[in-house]
């Protein structure tokens, strides 16, 4: 090889090491740059490290400082709930689920008068065994094991209900314990001394108020009967006086003895009344009576009352309502009178309705009857209407100050339908009336049912007169009962417009507007309706007793009538024509 040649090739050998060389540095300036660029991420990486290295240390050295501070004001709300236990008068301890007395107060632990025992740690059990045994609680009637027995099964359950102990110094403890979730256990101690002992001194002070208000009710029992009897004497010979041969002035002396007796005799009833229900010395007397014959005798009490005054006296007694009852007659008419004079003693118009429904049933032989007395008088203010039944209660109005009584009507007939095992109520709209109302449980009468009245086969038609439209609905109901056609007019001249030939009776009011009912009756018998029977329905006995009315009429009835004395004369028509003595159906 030449020298050359030799040249060319070592010159071709070291351009190829050069650019292996320029390579090699290329690769290591590449390398050089990718390591550089790790080594400034991992710087980077590590810096974001240590930044939230040291956020974390930050945190939880706050976290540090507030559990610190969390645990000191757990500290501070301990010792200051305890402190505050302790400053309880009352007991109060901690039961964990199995019994065991986790702390008590000082007032809790004072119970069992210094006993080391008792400490946090002891049981439950153990707790009731030393108040037995070491006599600090009185048991009474109970045995200590059949005392500890029956608090063991009071304190298992899940609510334990307070229970009132006494302690060997005669204090009286009521024990309360709360089960809490986790089956835990408050329990309170109370102090109950003092309210024992008030409640000790109040039933003696009401027990010597009760015997106070006996006697004091005997005594004016025994008074008012005492007082009645010569009070008797003097309306007695007031009206004998009164009978006898006296002048216009002393005329009005007697009357004046009698009418003050009569008013003084009706307070001493209602104060002997109520002393005896407040003594207890009431009794009741039932006995089989008529229901609405009791109504009738009381409407007739009051009619002259409602008659002066120009008041409507109606009775509406159920059509389909049994009337023979058991009860005490005499004490339910004296309710009734007390309701009914009370209605027609603060009505001035209008007119006083004595309504009588009832459930009857026939399995058992009772009823509930329903007797309500409706008035439109003064009424009674909505803000009275609680206290209307109260002792001495009447209601203070410038409408009925001139009105007497005693203010013991209403509460006599409130007691007296308790004690026969019934209610009473008022409703009332100042103004415009009321609306006394009472409930009695009846046992029925056992009797015959009464068969149906007969009458005669030509009363088809019946025409009522009366100008008080609800008289004229309680009479139709009555006669529709019976199959008789009913046509109704409120005056003499309406009802002689009214006349036709199919009419076969004339039921008609004594008093009517213009023309009264006896001139009705004169009408018709100088007319051409001279055959068709005519009854009169009068408020007074003078009707009944006048020769010139019992001669143009058929018959005379009470107003308002009862069923049986209406069905009684219905059915004698055919025997008392007109122009002969009427038939009269009056109650004495």
């Amino acid at each position: 090889m030449s020298l050359a040649e030799k040249l060319a090739e070592e010159r071709r050998a070291r351009l190829a090491a050069e650019r292996l060389l320029e390579l090699k540095q290329a690769e290591l300036s590449a390398a050089n740059r990718k390591l550089g660029r790790h080594a400034l991420a991992l710087t980077k990486q590590i810096g974001q490290t240590q930044a939230e290295v040291a956020t974390v240390r930050d945190e939880n050295e706050k976290v540090k400082s507030d559990l610190n501070t969390a645990n000191e004001k757990i500290e501070t709300a301990e010792r200051r709930l305890w402190h505050s236990i302790q400053a309880f008068q009352d007991g109060f301890a901690f039961f964990d689920s199995d019994g065991t007395l986790i702390g008590a107060n000082t007032a809790y632990l004072n119970i069992f008068d210094g006993l080391e025992e008792v400490t946090p740690g002891i049981s439950y059990m153990r707790i009731l065994q030393l108040l037995t045994d070491e006599g600090l609680i009185n048991t009474g009637d109970m045995s200590p094991q059949d005392w500890q027995t029956m608090m063991t099964e009071r304190w298992q359950l899940p609510a334990p209900e307070p229970v009132d102990i006494q302690l060997w110094d005669e204090r009286y403890l009521r024990l309360m314990d709360q089960r809490g979730h986790g089956g835990d256990v408050v329990s309170l101690a109370l102090d109950i001394t003092s309210t024992v002992r008030y409640e000790k001194e109040l039933r003696d002070s009401r027990a010597r108020a009760e015997a106070a208000n006996r006697a004091k009710s005997a005594f004016l029992a025994n008074m008012s009967h005492e007082i009645r009897t010569p009070m008797n004497g003097v309306v007695g010979m007031a009206e004998l006086l009164s009978d006898t041969e006296l002048d216009e002035e002393q005329r009005l002396y007697a009357n004046t003895i009698k009418n003050s007796g009569e008013a003084l005799l009706v307070i001493i009833n209602d104060v002997l009344d109520y002393s005896k229900i407040e003594a207890d010395k009431l009794e009741l007397h039932p006995e089989p009576f008529d229901l609405e014959r009791s109504l009738h005798e009381v409407v007739m009490l009051l009619q002259p009352s409602a008659r002066d005054k120009g008041l409507a006296l109606l009775v509406d007694y159920d059509l389909f309502l049994p009337t023979k009852f058991v009860g005490d007659p005499g004490r339910i008419r004296q309710v009734l009178t007390n309701l009914a004079g009370n209605a027609v003693k603060f009505t001035k118009e209008g007119h006083v309705t004595l309504r009588v429904t009832g459930i009857s049933s026939p399995d058992d032989m009772q009823c509930a009857v329903h007797v309500t007395i409706e008035d439109t008088g003064i009424g009674i203010p909505e803000e009275k209407i609680e206290h209307i039944f109260g002792e001495f209660n009447q209601v203070e109005d410038e409408r009925n100050r001139k009105f007497e009584g005693t203010g013991l009507g209403l509460a006599i007939s409130k007691r007296l339908i308790e004690m026969m095992g019934g209610e009473i109520w008022v409703d009332s709209e100042e103004g415009k009336g009321s609306c006394f109302g009472f409930r009695l449980p009846l046992p029925m009468e056992r009797v015959p049912e009464q068969p149906a009245p007969q009458l005669p086969s030509t009363l088809r038609h019946v025409l009522l007169v009366d100008d008080v439209p609800l008289n004229c609905e309680i009479l139709q109901k009555h006669l529709l009962m019976l199959g008789i056609q009913v046509s109704t007019a409120d005056s003499a001249a309406a009802a002689l417009a009214a006349m036709r030939p199919e009419i076969n009776l004339i039921i008609s009011s004594h008093s009517l507007p213009a023309l009264d009912g006896v001139q009705l009756a004169k009408d018709l018998k100088a007319g051409p309706w001279s055959g068709v029977p005519v009854l009169l329905l009068n408020s007074g006995p003078q009707a009944a007793n006048d020769p010139e009315i019992r001669q143009l009429v058929n018959g005379v009835l009470q107003n308002p009538a009862p069923r049986d004395d209406l069905f009684r004369q219905l059915a004698k028509l055919g025997t008392s024509p007109a122009g002969t003595e009427a038939e009269t159906e009056t109650e004495t």
